[in-house]
């Protein structure tokens, strides 16, 4: 592609009046704004179902397929006949710079189930049924277990739910066949309007970028339909938990939690379900990122139970065949490998051999070694997607006047010629973004709008006030898109 740049921003974190933003007009006027400012990007973090129990993170999801229903359009089904303008009109007085997640669940959950009893299947809901199958009756039954066993985790359920008895499933799915309907039908919505979305972003010349994280919850519609494909004991707990070692976001490594892959099993059964996955991805969007990417060369595998990532292990994965099954079922590739972190030569090689852009942040560039700095722009090439900085790390504004240290202020002032009196340490790094060779230059709305630690989206390992800033309508302003628009034409990079 031509040098392009963008934005960006959860679709979470739109600005919209239903507590949260949604795929409807708020993602619609998102897309015309990235147009009038010169932009041709817009990334987009997860948009599969999250939990209020789990911190709401989108990384965080029962199921690896299912869409987000907080981010269904009320607007749109007003449009479609489904509501009427003022059956919207009793919602709760929700925050307008904060996605209030709570209250957006239960107001969109009730004007779904009015929706729903108003929808008569046609023959395009139909198509959606057959060609989703593989995964959304898997989820649609989860879900209803789950509320008919109150929220208990699936290996706490009757012993042949549990271990998915084929008559046990039928017998229980009639008793929850209106709460199944339901469930498929918030699906397709959901599915309908990302549809109608990325036609929107393909007529407005906008690459959207989504992000695939590379792990599932235990408690999860996918490790309760193929638990031959995770790591499980006889008791059906996990036997190791995924996380990564100490780095740059923590003295003690991250520890996620998630099951570890069974990549054997993976691999017999040709790893149908990783294509299956990928191929999903691609249906919605143009590029997709693939989260901690060195776990698909190999994974920091953490003893279940531990309190920290510290005394985890290197496992291996069969990259190889996986990668040549993937370019033999998947040959575009259109996918963007995230590489930070700890990155050794064989995740380098797969990525040149796959032809995956990587990733650089700036903020990661001034701790030290700026010789041989990945993140540093003079060091960047021309295929590589740079960021100011991305969802885990503090805002530039937050960074240099809250976490950098006085060294690395002082490197920072140093390589950009800046006086620390007045600097506009946003500003700066966006142009460090903007200015190097890297064919896409990607910047968090936050930045540009030049926020400090108010904005920050996610604080890794701290589990609550997370995934909660949302844009405010004027945030989105004339003066903002022109100085956007003027930015990407400077560096050569207007749409």
């Amino acid at each position: 592609m031509n040098r392009a740049c963008g934005i960006l921003l959860p679709v979470p974190s739109l600005p919209g009046g239903y507590g949260s933003g949604d795929l409807g007009k708020p993602a619609h006027d998102f897309v015309d704004f990235l147009s009038r400012s010169g932009q041709a990007i817009w990334q987009v973090l997860p948009l599969t179902v999250t939990d209020g129990a789990l911190g709401n993170s989108p990384y965080s999801s029962p199921s690896a397929f299912a869409g987000n229903p907080l981010c269904i359009s009320p607007d749109d089904l007003v449009a479609g006949g489904l509501l009427l303008r003022d059956e919207l009109s009793g919602h709760p007085a929700f925050p307008e710079d904060q996605v209030d997640y709570g209250p957006a669940r239960e107001f969109k959950e009730g004007i779904l189930r009015l929706a729903f009893s108003r929808f008569s299947p046609g023959e395009e809901y139909r198509v959606f049924l057959r060609e989703q199958e593989y995964w959304l009756e898997d989820y649609v039954l989860f879900t209803a277990l789950k509320g008919l066993y109150k929220g208990a985790l699936w290996n706490g359920w009757p012993e042949k739910i549990r271990a998915r008895d084929k008559k046990a499933l039928r017998e229980v799915s009639g008793d929850l066949r209106c709460e199944l309907d339901y469930l498929r039908f918030t699906q397709y919505i959901f599915f309908s309007q990302m549809k109608s979305l990325r036609e929107k972003c393909r007529e407005a010349g906008v690459e959207l970028i989504g992000d695939l994280p590379i792990y599932v919850n235990y408690d999860s519609a996918d490790v309760w339909s193929h638990q031959s494909f995770f790591c499980l004991d006889g008791e059906l707990l996990p036997t190791e938990v995924a996380g990564v070692p100490p780095d740059y976001f923590s003295e003690t490594g991250q520890l996620w939690g998630n099951p570890l892959y069974n990549w054997n099993a993976l691999k017999k059964n040709g790893f149908s379900w990783w294509i299956r996955r990928l191929r999903h991805s691609l249906s919605l969007f143009d590029m997709v990122r693939i989260d901690h990417f060195r776990g698909l060369l190999a994974y920091w595998a953490v003893p279940f139970g531990d309190r920290t990532a510290e005394r985890g292990t290197w496992r291996p994965v069969p990259s190889e065949d996986f990668f040549s099954t993937v370019r033999k079922e998947l040959p575009s590739l259109p996918f963007l490998a995230e590489n930070l972190g700890v990155i050794t030569p064989d995740v380098t090689e797969a990525m040149e051999s796959m032809g995956f852009p990587g990733m650089a942040v700036v903020l990661f560039a001034f701790g030290g070694g700026m010789r041989d700095n990945p993140h540093i722009p003079h060091n960047y090439r021309r295929k590589l997607a740079a960021y100011t900085g991305t969802h885990d790390n503090n805002t530039i504004e937050g960074w240099y006047s809250e976490d950098a240290s006085e060294n690395e202020r002082r490197t920072f002032l140093e390589y950009t010629g800046r006086s620390a009196d007045g600097v506009s340490a946003a500003d700066t790094v966006i142009r460090l973004v903007l200015s190097s060779v890297a064919e896409r230059a990607v910047v968090p709305l936050q930045d540009y709008l030049g926020l400090g630690s108010e904005g920050r989206m996610n604080t890794p390992s701290v589990p609550s006030g997370n995934w909660e800033w949302k844009a405010r309508q004027e945030h989105l302003s004339v003066g903002l898109s022109q100085r956007m628009a003027n930015l990407a034409g400077i560096y050569g990079r207007k749409s």
